[in-house]
């Protein structure tokens, strides 16, 4: 039996990113099971999957977007407007950069759309192990002077390194309100529907 705690915190986090930035990956390191489809076919996360930790008296729900690039058909464009839809529905957004892809034309478009989100945000550098620290830095260093984030994490969210950092970081930020899911509950989505997202895959 579940049994809350009297005074608890709940809040949203959206995962924002370029697709194949490592977001997927980084909701199942977050979560410590896999909720989200890993690829390397880029956008495949057609909806809002949304990874649930609960640590506590602290509930967070992370919204995993889908990866934001210039949209080509119809479908392409409603998994824009779902992914700018979680971005602005959070608490906060944590915008994940493919270190070693670095600054790219995608990127580029995704922090002049982030700079009208008014939301606090952070800095995820992803996939570090694949890139020099002096490169890493330089590449922080860049997109900091393009957005006012709150704080930068550096991880790689494939072999766990730096997730936890940046969960309790998560976790302190998070406001007081009820929770939205059970304790034990990992993710929103349905038995049949995991079990089709993991067929896509």
């Amino acid at each position: 039996m579940n049994t809350e705690p009297e005074h608890t915190r709940c809040g949203f986090v959206a995962l924002v990113g370029a697709p194949n930035a490592g977001k997927s990956t980084l909701l199942n390191a977050l979560v410590g099971t896999k909720v989200s489809i890993v690829t390397h076919k880029a956008q495949t996360t057609r909806a809002q999957i949304r990874g649930v930790v609960t640590e506590g008296e602290t509930q967070i729900v992370f919204i995993d977007t889908p990866g934001i690039f210039a949209p080509r058909r119809r479908l392409d464009r409603a998994m824009v407007e779902a992914a700018w839809s979680g971005a602005g529905d959070a608490d906060f957004v944590a915008l994940i950069v493919d270190a070693e892809r670095g600054m790219t034309e995608e990127l580029d478009s995704l922090l002049e759309g982030l700079a009208g989100i008014p939301h606090p945000k952070v800095l995820i550098l992803n996939k570090i192990d694949l890139i020099k620290r002096e490169k890493l830095l330089a590449l922080s260093a860049t997109l900091n002077g393009r957005l006012a984030f709150e704080q930068t994490f550096m991880l790689s969210a494939l072999k766990g390194d730096g997730v936890r950092d940046f969960l309790a970081w998560a976790a302190n930020r998070i406001p007081s309100g009820p929770w939205h899911f059970p304790e034990d509950q990992l993710t929103d989505l349905s038995l049949a529907l995991t079990a089709a997202e993991v067929t896509r895959e």
